[in-house]
Formats: structure tokens, sequence, C-alpha cells
């Protein structure tokens, strides 16, 4: 059986990320059926329809645009920015997801991990990601929720994930997605 192409959207844009080194771990532990690959969202301008109407989008528009639909599905890891996703996150869904009729994200099975150094682990952000899913047509796997708290204290200082409990937990994590995209 090939493994399903997926794309790890990182909504933190910070080069000392904790969500980056979170998806690297998520990359390092998934499962053969899973080739997962981060694709780059800090590039995209900001979303303005004009730019479609147009028939003027932006190049970097267009190229998340091609570069994301060959994807199987989605793996969105995030932290929380004021109870929501960041900016750059939003800007990426509403980028793939014009012009009207022509989403990248319909159908493409889904994921939310949100990592956090706060306690609740990111919990708002996931939940408002899930929200904005739903409206595009995403199925977000409901089972395992993955809220991954206090992340200032799960890395070495490689980057690389020194915590064996979310090492286990996001092992479990990524089979179930594995078992949600097949």
């Amino acid at each position: 059986m090939a493994s399903k192409k997926i794309a790890v959207l990182v909504g933190s844009l910070r080069k000392q990320s904790f969500n980056r080194k979170m998806a690297k771990a998520l990359i390092a532990c998934a499962p053969a059926a899973l080739d997962l690959e981060i694709v780059e969202i800090g590039q995209l301008p900001l979303y303005n329809q004009d730019g479609d109407d147009e028939g003027l989008p932006a190049p970097e528009w267009t190229a998340f645009r091609e570069r994301m639909r060959p994807f199987d599905g989605v793996l969105f890891v995030t932290p929380e920015y004021n109870r929501s996703v960041p900016a750059a996150l939003k800007n990426a869904l509403d980028v793939g997801s014009r012009p009207y009729g022509q989403s990248i994200w319909s159908g493409k099975p889904g994921a939310v991990i949100s990592v956090s150094p706060g306690a609740i682990g990111g919990f708002g952000a996931n939940h408002h990601l899930r929200q904005s899913l739903v409206s595009l047509a995403v199925p977000v796997m409901a089972q395992p929720e993955a809220y991954i708290g206090g992340a200032a204290s799960l890395f070495d200082a490689a980057g690389n994930l020194a915590n064996d409990g979310t090492r286990t937990f996001i092992q479990e994590f990524m089979n179930s997605f594995a078992a949600w995209v097949e």
C-alpha cells in the first residue's frame, strides 16, 4: 500500500517555535503509512478577494494552492494566540479556500494538535481551528484530541522531544491519524 502524502501546516512562524519542534517530532514518529512534509505559510500575503476577482492572484497564493492540491490530508500544528489561531494560519486557510468553489481543502482528512507553554495546551485555538475546518469540508479526526501544554519543558537543547510520555502520546496520535486518513 502506498503511503498517504500529508501536508503539515505549522501556525507559528517563530524560528524556535515549540510548534515547529512538535511538527518535526510528529514527522519522526509517523507510521510508514504516512509521508509527512511541512508546507510553509509565512510567505503568503494577506488574502484579499480583489486579487482573485480581477484575475490577478498573488503569485504566492497560486504557488501555495498548487503545492497543496496533491496532498491526501493535512495535519495542523498550532499555538494559541488570544484564544484563537495565529493570523498566518487563518490566512493560509483563506488563501486555500478561494476562489469560491475551488477550495484545496475540501474532502482532505485532517487533524489538529495544539502546543503551548501554558497549562491548557492551546485548547481555544484547537477548537477555533476545528470550527473553521468544518466550514471548509475538512473531516477532522475527533479522537484522540491533542492539547500539548508545558511545551517549554518538552524539548532538549537540540530541539528534540525529550519527554517519553509525550512521545508515546504523539505516536498513538499519529497511528490514529493514519487510520483516519485511510
